[in-house]
């Protein structure tokens, strides 16, 4: 895989680098455990800390006279709603001879339709007593409200019917009337005779309606019983059982999952605002320079321990070789790693040792190396101050850092060559593009990346091919020698890919 920093392929580099995303939130897997942790031991607390209330529940029977086969559940939704309203909280309180107040009432219990015609009621209380004995009260006040209303339905109906009876039987009293007035003589006329027959016809039409309005009546008053005897208590309220361990258990599983999207999304979000790459990549793009080697940071394993010594031997093994080769004095520049880069420094030096005598000048603004311990047949080492003093005969190697308040002035005492040890993650991408900037504008030529605590699933590769000066994998002389190219004339690659950070470059 090759990394590009020219315009043209940086305008096409996605806005969000997945791949990047995912490895920085798994390196953050501290954050997002201990949230998952967090919510794992905040669920426990909640369900240990605050269990729930005496509760009581009861389930009844509603039956209703528009009781359809295809009903998606209207009918019981509605008897849920007039379950929540005061007059049947006031009329369970008043059975129940409490002075509580209705609306507060109606907040320590609720309903739900479990199908179209059964009503679960659950009810909380201080106690598994009273929550039993509210579950009764409120079952009762709404399965004899429930008769109220169908009655009253019933009787309106069959009024209605009966009123439209007694008008059309009034209507009949007239049209016998009317019959009965008329004489034997107008038979013979055939106007009369019309008009005698319309009247019986109409008398016969109201017969009919009247015993229709009769039996509708009739149906209105039998169905009321039906209704009546369909509605009741099935299921007698009884107290839940509460499990803690169960809810325990439920509650720390919630807040497991909760706890760990949050945590999650914190690490994603502070992935992107930070803006930190981890990639080999990326971080070879930002810097315009190769990726030599990679350690981890802090071994664990004893497996982990051997491959780190190994891979130490030959990043010291290669920069020793790098370092007799070139005719300008290297240093080595930390970025978020200092202890790492002076036990590298003094690796190199004691390898260095072999060939003459080595000077460590120490520009790390910690004390990793002024502190140290000092074991026999190490080099000598000495602060940026007394470099003056060392003898030019003597092969000097620097180490400083790249951190924000680096003097970058004093970077060039160092050394003219540097190899950049940076750990993954630490820096921000403007930081590493000031980074870049500054050493450039000092004619520092960075020849190498050494990167510590790599992410051990990153397959990227680290090797820039873009161009001569920016693929110093392995070179030990600048090509401006070679060449008769003039430092000065040394335009970095990384300046065309965005813009820097002025201020903190400042």
């Amino acid at each position: 895989m090759t990394t590009s920093t020219t315009p043209e392929s940086s305008a096409t580099t996605p806005l969000l680098d997945l791949q990047a995303l995912v490895v920085a939130v798994r390196r953050r897997r501290r954050l997002w455990c201990a949230m998952a942790l967090l919510g794992l031991l905040a669920g426990a607390a909640v369900a240990v800390l605050m269990p729930p209330p005496p509760t009581a529940v009861t389930k009844v029977l509603v039956a209703h006279k528009e009781d359809q086969p295809n009903d998606t559940g209207t009918l019981i939704r509605t008897d849920v709603e007039v379950l929540g309203t005061t007059r049947i909280a006031e009329k369970a309180l008043r059975s129940l001879h409490s002075a509580e107040d209705p609306e507060d009432f109606m907040r320590d219990y609720r309903g739900a339709g479990v199908t179209n015609n059964l009503l679960k009621i659950t009810v909380t209380g201080d106690s598994d007593t009273e929550a039993v004995a509210r579950a009764k009260a409120l079952a009762d006040a709404f399965v004899a409200d429930h008769v109220r209303r169908m009655r009253a339905t019933a009787n309106a109906e069959a009024k209605a019917l009966l009123d439209q009876r007694d008008r059309m039987k009034d209507e009949l009293a007239q049209v016998n009337k009317d019959i009965g007035d008329r004489s034997p003589q107008t038979a013979t006329d055939p106007q009369e005779s019309a008009s005698i027959e319309s009247l019986f016809a109409r008398r016969a039409e109201l017969t009919t309606r009247i015993a229709d309005f009769n039996q509708r009546a009739e149906e209105a008053r039998v169905g009321t019983p039906q209704v009546v005897a369909g509605t009741e208590i099935v299921d007698a309220p009884r107290p839940v059982k509460h499990s803690l361990p169960r809810a325990a258990a439920t509650d720390a599983a919630i807040g497991l999952v909760l706890g760990l999207v949050l945590g999650l999304a914190l690490a994603a979000v502070g992935v992107v605002v930070a803006d930190r790459p981890v990639l080999r990549r990326d971080i070879a793009a930002h810097l315009g320079a190769s990726v030599i080697a990679e350690l981890p940071h802090r071994p664990d394993r004893r497996r982990q321990r051997r491959r780190t010594r190994v891979a130490r031997e030959r990043l010291t093994a290669h920069l020793a070789r790098t370092v007799r080769g070139s005719t300008e004095p290297v240093s080595l520049l930390e970025l978020g790693c200092a202890r790492g880069t002076s036990v590298i420094a003094l690796d190199l030096a004691r390898a260095l040792a072999a060939d003459g005598a080595v000077t460590v000048i120490d520009g790390l603004p910690g004390p990793q190396l002024a502190d140290r311990r000092p074991k026999p047949g190490d080099p000598a080492v000495v602060s940026g101050e007394r470099a003056a003093a060392v003898p030019p005969q003597e092969r000097r190697l620097g180490v400083g850092s790249v951190a924000p308040g680096t003097a970058w002035t004093d970077l060039q005492y160092l050394g003219t060559q540097t190899v950049l040890v940076v750990r993954a993650g630490h820096g921000s991408a403007a930081w590493l593009h000031t980074v870049a900037r500054q050493l450039a504008d000092q004619h520092i030529a960075v020849i190498g990346v050494v990167l510590i605590d790599p992410d051990p699933r990153d397959r990227t590769d680290g090797t820039l091919w873009d161009g001569l000066h920016t693929a110093l994998r392995g070179r030990s002389e600048r090509p401006a020698q070679q060449s008769g190219w003039r430092r000065t004339e040394r335009q970095p690659m990384w300046a065309a890919r965005g813009a820097d950070n002025d201020q903190e470059a400042r």
